[in-house]
């Protein structure tokens, strides 16, 4: 595998910008991934590069050029050829099977002899939910919604020495400021001062990422308490609804895809046995407000683990039936 050490994309003012797309955006179990690279204004003949973004800490700047002036951020990751695409290929989508953790990709183009190439893309996200055994994320307060100037502390964990916390804001160059944050080796305390969503997940000094979440903080006074991470299938999850400053005067109602599905006196929905069926967007509501609503995803961990061992089974006896009829 081919690794080119880069401080990100540096090209030279007034080079052709190549866009990449990524879908889906986060990762269910056995869905493929497709990158699609695209030149602008430009015509046919390009050669297409795809390239993996696996996170340098070492490296600390990289320069981005766009309209003309130059920007700089803090993040720097090293760029890996994806599988077959050194000499780069026709096509300018390329399809990614078996993808479990989240990932980074990069693309750019080529065309001509001596080979003339566009800029490299802006860094594209796939999502995954999942814990990378290299490199997890947790959150504090254990819930996706929070108050706008709650202080929200997120954790890195995993078998490296360091790590940074990461949200899609950070890498572009027209950061913007939203929260005051404050770093301290594997935690970082995030404080918003403004309403956000946003994607936040971990990478460390061995070059893995961590699962992702979602983050949102909210202007209001009231909020959906729901896990940041999702539930296993068979498991229970309670639901909760969270007022600022005061307790519920009133019955609150809890809303799944837009739809009424109970009225509660003490502000808490409560599901014994997840199944597949309860995976949906969830809000809640009370005296005239409402919270935002968040995904409740569903993890089919014992449908895999039956499926495992069901193959694992049948892998035993094919070996024992060959075995036997050498012996034979």
């Amino acid at each position: 595998m081919s690794t080119e050490l880069l401080l990100h994309p540096s090209p030279a003012v007034g080079t052709t910008e190549s866009v990449l797309t990524v879908s889906p955006s986060w990762l269910s179990p056995g869905a493929s991934v497709t990158l699609s690279c695209e030149v602008k204004d430009s015509s046919a003949g390009w050669r297409f590069y795809w390239y993996k973004a696996v996170p340098d800490l070492l490296h600390v700047f990289m320069m981005y050029y766009r309209r003309r002036r130059s920007l700089y951020s803090s993040i720097g990751y090293n760029f890996e050829h994806l599988p077959g695409t050194i000499k780069g290929t026709v096509e300018n989508s390329y399809i990614i099977h078996g993808q479990k953790h989240t990932a980074g990709y990069f693309c750019r183009a080529g065309r001509g002899n001596p080979e003339y190439f566009t800029e490299y893309s802006e860094i594209q996200f796939v999502w995954s939910a999942d814990s990378h055994p290299a490199a997890s994320l947790s959150v504090s307060p254990d819930r996706e919604q929070h108050f706008i100037s709650e202080s929200v502390t997120l954790n890195c964990g995993g078998n490296s020495t360091e790590y940074r916390v990461m949200t899609p804001s950070k890498i572009s160059p027209w950061y913007s400021d939203i929260y005051f944050e404050e770093v301290n080796r594997f935690t970082t305390r995030i404080r918003a001062h403004s309403p956000s969503t946003a994607v936040y997940w971990c990478e460390s000094e061995s070059g893995e990422f961590s699962n992702a979440v979602n983050v949102t903080t909210h202007g209001g006074d009231l909020i959906l308490v729901s896990p940041v991470h999702p539930v296993n299938e068979g498991d229970s999850v309670t639901l909760g609804c969270k007022l600022r400053s005061e307790n519920f005067t009133s019955t609150v109602g809890f809303f799944k895809n837009d739809k009424l599905i109970q009225n509660a006196v003490r502000g808490e929905l409560s599901i014994p046995a997840v199944s597949a069926s309860d995976e949906g967007f969830y809000r809640c509501g009370h005296s005239g407000e409402v919270s935002p609503q968040s995904w409740v995803a569903v993890k089919c961990e014992l449908l895999f683990h039956a499926f495992s061992q069901l193959i694992f089974s049948l892998i035993r006896i094919t070996i024992c039936c060959r075995e036997n009829k050498y012996k034979a």
